[in-house]
Order: structure tokens, then sequence, then C-alpha cells
């Protein structure tokens, strides 16, 4: 459920008429959910402590409940002092409500235009519908609040988050995760492209494996190489398509779910990556951040499939298609290049494994994070059974890597 815009509460009430109207509803009529109150949220405001007062009148055992009937008498008596989008809600709340009682905390929540974090576990109430505009259908908004809108039907499939979603963002903390990680590897790749007087196939160059940063089999021990792989590209080729698929997926993602649950999804990915190259194609080594990105698209592109008919974003089957092209393109470079005769026998080319480590952790661990927006998720059973599985399958590649080359007496390509 969505209540008026937080942005509203900061100024004075005239301010609040004007802003955005997103109702906490479903423009095709979901029925309200109400918020949980095992999270005691902070009461905001003025009206808050106000309406306390008036609360309290109606609850003389203080007990923290009012019945139905008495919260209808109240509104009844003071609703014209509230924003009618409050209101609306607050009239919802009362006439869903299967217990015959308000509580006082459930009541401060949505005057506080606060909801748990539980939000998606709340309560389904009553037969009440909320009949709302549909976001889409809002006018006279600015170019961040266009862009804000434009990210909300990209990612989520249902137009009640659509809406708290658009009156809850603020730019801040801004979505600098991905830009930050893109920024970095284009530095390291120029870097290099000018020691090694190439930007095209730079794995081609006999420089290219001894920098700090490749994963390579014969320095497996150094750990740090597992994760700082994805900073350094074969060329400009494997470079731009990594790219392109980062920003376009990764900040949008970033923006609703966060810099935290997104550069987890990432990481994971990335780890997931240069652990299964070491597993499953012992001798390569490994380069590129494609774990990390096919982890978040193939999270992003499994959770508009599995909520096809909520996601309304514009020619999805289209850019759905073109999604798959390029990571169908990109992969298919990494398996040529796999293949291909190396330019300095006998250390193979760099692995394509990765990328269907990054595609496993999407489809898993990044496809729970994706769906529980504004969810806990330590409260997820299924997100902690995919976090052990994906733990156990990260001490089985540790143990892997540390007995495994030399109990099957593995023939490693030289040192660079």
């Amino acid at each position: 459920m969505e209540t008026s815009s937080p942005r509203m509460t900061a100024g004075p009430r005239e301010a609040q008429v004007n802003c955005s109207p997103a109702v906490a509803a479903n423009a095709e009529g979901e029925e309200i959910e109400v918020l949980e109150s095992t999270d005691v949220l902070p009461v905001a405001p003025e009206d808050v402590s106000q309406w306390k007062s008036l609360f309290d009148k109606y609850d003389p055992e203080n007990s923290g409940f009012i019945s139905t009937d008495r919260f209808r008498d109240l509104l009844a008596a003071h609703g014209s002092e509230l924003d009618p989008h409050k209101l609306e809600v607050l009239l919802a709340l009362t006439n869903g409500n299967a217990d015959g009682k308000i509580c006082y905390q459930d009541f401060v929540n949505l005057m506080s235009n606060k909801r748990s974090n539980s939000f998606r576990r709340a309560i389904l109430q009553g037969s009440r519908q909320l009949k709302g505009c549909s976001l889409r259908d809002e006018v006279g908004l600015g170019l961040s609040q266009r862009l804000v809108r434009h990210v909300a039907y990209e990612t989520l499939p249902r137009e009640v988050d659509r809406k708290w979603y658009f009156d809850s963002y603020t730019y801040c903390p801004p979505p600098l995760l991905i830009l930050a990680i893109t920024i970095a590897e284009v530095a390291v790749f120029m870097y290099y492209g000018l020691q090694l007087e190439r930007l095209v196939l730079q794995v081609s160059s006999p420089s290219f494996l001894k920098s700090p940063l490749p994963y390579h089999p014969q320095l497996r021990a150094q750990a740090w190489r597992y994760l700082s792989y994805s900073f350094m590209h074969t060329g400009i080729e494997h470079l731009s398509l990594n790219m392109a698929m980062q920003l376009l997926v990764g900040v949008p993602l970033e923006m609703v779910h966060g810099a935290l649950r997104i550069g987890l999804v990432y990481v994971c990915g990335v780890l997931a990556g240069s652990l299964a190259v070491s597993v499953t194609d012992m001798t390569a080594p490994v380069v590129g951040s494609s774990g990390g990105v096919y982890a978040l698209v193939s999270a992003h592109l499994a959770n508009v499939v599995m909520n096809w008919s909520g996601m309304k974003c514009q020619f999805k089957l289209f850019r759905m298609a073109m999604a798959l092209v390029c990571m169908s393109v990109e992969f298919g470079r990494a398996v040529w290049l796999r293949f291909y005769p190396p330019a300095f026998p006998p250390c193979p080319n760099p692995s394509f494994v990765a990328h269907l480590g990054g595609v496993v952790v999407g489809l898993t661990l990044g496809v729970v994070v994706l769906q529980n927006y504004e969810q806990r998720l330590q409260e997820q059973s299924l997100f902690w059974i995919f976090f052990c599985v994906y733990t156990l399958f990260v001490l089985c590649a540790v143990f892997w890597n540390i007995f495994a080359y030399s109990l099957l007496d593995v023939r490693l390509p030289p040192p660079p």
C-alpha cells in the first residue's frame, strides 16, 4: 500500500496538495494491503502528533487500539483536515479491517508516509478496493520525475510498488555503484591499452596476463584475483558489450533496489564466475566482468518473464529479445576466443565459463533479491536456501582449488 509522497510531508499543506497524487493502489483495482505493526516506525510531523491526542480520546483505556466504528467517527469528524489521499487510504483500512479494531501504530505508519520493509507480506484486507489513476497518467512531471517513473515501469511489476517507489525515491543516495565499477573498468582498460599499445584483443599481448588483476590457475592462491579479474577485459569489443549491459540494466536496478542488494548480486556473480572456471576449466585464465553482468541481466530477465503481465515497460518483448541477442553475441565471442589457437601456448585463452556462473547466480539468488522489493531478505526462507547453497558451492570450490589440482595431477600452463 502506498500513501502520499514522503516529499509532501517536508513542506506546508499547500505543497502537499500540489505534489504527485500517487495513491496506494493498483490501477486495475488490487486489494489494499495494510502495514504490519511489528516494525515500529518513527512518528513524523506535526500532523501525527496532533492526531495522536484525537486517537487517545477515542481510546480511553490506552490500549493502543480503537474499534473500527470509533475510528469511522473520528474520520467523519476530522477527516476534512487530512490530505484526501491519506483519508482515502485510512477509510480503506477501516472498511477492510477484519479484526474490528485499528492499531495506533498502523495509523502512525500511514500518517508518517512510511511502510515496513516486510511490506510484501502485509495482510490483504477485506473486499475494499482503491481505484486510482495509473502512474503513467501523471502529468506535469519534471525531467527527473519522468526518469524515476520510467525506471519504475522498467523494473517493478506491480502498480502499487511503482507508485510507492515514485513517491519515495529522492536520488539520495545516488546510484553510483554500477557507475563507479564501470568507470574503474574503463580506466583499467585504457591504462593497459596504452601500456600494451593495443585496444583490440589485448589478450594476444604477451604482457596481458602479467597484470596483478586476472585470474590465472598458477596464481590461484592469490585470493584477490577471484574478484579483481572483472576489471580486465580481452579487448574493446569485450568491454563495450559488458559495459552496455551493465549500465542499461544495472543502473535502473540500483535505483530501485539499492547499491547493497545489487552489489551483492554483482559480486556473487563475479566470484561464482571465477570459481566455476577453477572447477570446470582448470587450465584456463579468466578476465572480464561478465560474471557480474550476466548475474544482473539474468535476474532481471527472469523477473520480467515471471511477472510478464504485470510488467508495463514499452516494447518489452523486443527489448527482451535484444538483451538475449547481446548476451548470446558476447557469450559466443567468449566461446570462440576460448577455443581459438592461443597466441602464446601452452597457456589457453580466457575461459567462457564465468558467464555461466553469473547466469546461475542471477537465476537463483538474483531473482529472490529482485522479487522482494522493500522486504527484508533475511526474513525470506528462499533467500537463505539459495544463499546457503551458494556458500556451500564457494566452500567446495575452495577445497577443490586446494586439493584437486594436485590429486588429479593437472598440467597447468606456466605462470605469466
